[in-house]
């Protein structure tokens, strides 16, 4: 199943766009009817979607508490947390500014002449306060905190129970088992839940073409066509700095997480691909005391492409309504961003959300937040798989710098005595099957 994933994803992603493009030609007169149908469509998305929520909480909990337990060393820990930091907030920079460069060079806004008229972007911006976002970071109940998916609430009380528990030594063993025993079941169950994802790539491409059709990309074909040539020269720039510290692995760490990417576009959303990340950074060679405390941190704190789209967003906007804005404001638009950005994480649509706060921030006009919608979501599926690749070399680099790369797991050929269950469980899994193939030979 592991190897033929990519495939089976690739296969959903045409047959979403050819029955999507069939059913808007059959049904896409009638709107209400064709929601309706997309609907249907978009239910094998929400299903998957749903199980992948249901699995986020406990495996960011177990993963990260078996890490930090077997780090050992609290010292490692804030080396490791404020070279992360580094790198996010550099990595955010470049994002910001790159596309700050590619909207003023393409100027896809330019020409369209938009009247302000004061309407409501239907988009709410109260939720982007810095203040409660900061509050919210700190969990008032780790209950509410794995209900309600709030990563970084929950990576911040995996840290204390973590440290915690290296402090107790010995008498915290027996808690750490009971942990790395859940990691290994949530991998299991996180094996039953990928199989499904072909299916949602499916159902979420044959809905929006369903309701849209392939004529808004035509419409809005300039838009969106420089947008996707801004994230490959951001994705350019992003494995430059993965090979200057992976060297030659860097084209393999992008073999690597192909599937999760390829997920993450499709469906639009991070999370989606997390736990597959997972897998794949652990065949790669990252350790799980790195991955699964870096990974957690970089999905709230470094999101290249949702940054990238920001600026791109912000300076589209304006221009399309005519508004020149001098180079210093620009400057400042993306230092606000900067800041706003990393609040991003605990918001529904929050590209949109952080886009329509800083317009209103620079009486820039906000209905123009409505005018990008039609396109939003396919212009998602791009930022959110940078998104993912972004963490994806982040964590590698980090792994890198720390000197704990491993060597990369071979590719896996099933022996015939070996169960079939461990090819899902990644490196422990080949080294189980390697034991019993080992201890049968000898008998």
């Amino acid at each position: 199943m592991r190897n033929r994933l990519t495939a089976f994803i690739l296969t959903g992603m045409v047959l979403g766009v050819i029955v999507g493009f069939a059913t808007n030609l059959w049904v896409g007169g009638d709107k209400a009817l064709a929601k309706d149908v997309a609907g249907y469509f978009h239910l094998l998305a929400d299903i998957f979607l749903h199980l992948i929520k249901m699995i986020i909480a406990p495996l960011v909990f177990s993963t990260l508490v078996a890490g930090i337990a077997h780090m050992g060393d609290s010292a490692a820990l804030g080396r490791i947390g404020g070279r992360a930091l580094a790198w996010f907030i550099i990595a955010s920079l470049i994002s910001l500014t790159l596309g700050l460069i590619f909207v003023n060079f393409f100027a896809p806004g330019e020409g369209l002449n938009l009247v302000r008229s004061g309407a409501d972007s239907g988009v709410n911006t109260e939720a982007l306060n810095f203040r409660d976002f900061i509050l919210h970071v700190f969990p008032t109940s780790m209950v509410g905190a794995m209900a309600e998916n709030s990563i970084l609430q929950i990576v911040v009380f995996s840290l204390f129970v973590g440290v915690a528990l290296t402090a107790i030594g010995e008498k915290g063993k027996p808690i750490v088992t009971v942990i790395e025993a859940m990691v290994e079941l949530m991998l299991q169950v996180t094996g039953y839940v990928m199989r499904m994802a072909p299916l949602a790539v499916f159902g979420a491409l044959a809905s929006v073409i369903t309701t849209e059709g392939l004529g808004v990309l035509k419409t809005f074909g300039q838009l969106v066509g420089e947008f996707y040539l801004a994230l490959i020269a951001l994705w350019l720039l992003l494995c430059a700095a993965g090979s200057a510290f992976l060297g030659k692995r860097m084209v393999k760490l992008i073999r690597y997480v192909r599937e999760p990417v390829l997920i993450a576009f499709s469906t639009a959303s991070s999370e989606a691909a997390y736990p597959k990340m997972l897998e794949q950074l652990d065949r790669f060679g990252v350790p799980r005391r790195i991955y699964s405390f870096v990974l957690p941190l970089g999905y709230s704190f470094n999101l290249d492409g949702s940054m990238m789209y920001s600026t791109f967003a912000t300076i589209f906007i304006a221009q399309a309504y005519g508004i020149d804005l001098p180079i210093a404001t620009q400057i400042t638009i993306l230092l606000v961003l900067m800041v706003t950005s990393k609040g991003i994480a605990a918001v529904p649509r929050a590209s949109l959300v952080v886009v329509a706060a800083t317009l209103g921030q620079f009486d820039l006009p906000v209905e123009g937040v409505a005018f990008i919608l039609a396109v939003d979501h396919f212009m998602d599926m791009g930022r959110t798989a940078t998104n993912v690749l972004g963490n994806a070399i982040a964590t590698s680099v980090i792994t890198k710098w720390e000197g704990m790369l491993e060597v990369e797991e071979p590719e896996y050929v099933p022996h015939p005595k070996a169960p079939a269950h461990t090819a899902s469980h990644g490196r422990a899994g080949l080294e189980l099957a390697s034991d019993m193939v080992d201890r049968d030979e000898r008998s």
